[in-house]
């Protein structure tokens, strides 16, 4: 199965265009949003057009920048599947997610994030292969390093030590764009707005 994931559009409809058109000449199976598609609730319109138009698979979760508001919105115009707190089986993959971060007006403590990624997992843990899906990155990593106001979240480097999924999708530092690592053997990517195509 084939992925393309990008986050941190920011109401930039450009930029879900050049998205957009890079899933259509990869002919990737499944588009995975990981927040902050706005900013600061600040709708475009078509900023998600271009990736329905492409009649993909769309999984998202919410950012910080995104109220729940947006994002059932966005479910309900679009058909896109917010996994924030849920999870899906595309194939034989489990892909399961938590949204939101741990800093900002509508932080989430950081037991929450936990707890929803729990609760995600638990319904495809079954699975040989898993996607973690967050908008906030994990602590105690490099990504962690490249801003001093955004910290990682402990409840994310819990899951993946818990869970061990082969891939955790976040974005959330700009800095960070492209930086890929690994907590375990988990192979963490920061897909950033420009986004990363891989295979699972």
């Amino acid at each position: 199965m084939k992925v393309l994931a990008a986050g941190d559009i920011h109401s930039d409809v450009s930029l879900s265009n050049r998205l957009a058109e890079r899933a259509k000449k990869e002919d990737v199976d499944l588009i995975i949003l990981c927040g902050d598609l706005t900013n600061f609730d600040t709708w475009q319109d078509n900023l998600m057009k271009p990736f329905a138009k492409l009649n993909k698979k769309v999984l998202f979760v919410p950012g910080n920048h995104d109220s729940f508001a947006t994002a059932d919105f966005v479910t309900e115009i679009y058909g896109f599947k917010n996994i924030h707190g849920y999870s899906v089986k595309y194939e034989d993959v489990g892909i399961f997610g938590c949204g939101g971060a741990n800093i900002g007006i509508s932080a989430l403590e950081e037991e929450e994030i936990m707890g929803l990624l729990e609760k995600s997992h638990d319904k495809i843990k079954y699975l040989q292969k898993k996607i973690m899906v967050t908008h906030v990155h994990p602590s105690e990593t490099k990504m962690e390093n490249f801003s001093k106001i955004v910290p990682g979240s402990d409840g994310v480097k819990t899951a993946i030590e818990k869970f061990k999924p082969d891939f955790l999708l976040c974005s959330h530092v700009h800095e960070a764009e492209g930086i890929e690592e690994k907590v375990g053997n988990t192979k963490v990517l920061n897909v950033g707005k420009e986004g990363k195509i891989f295979d699972i």
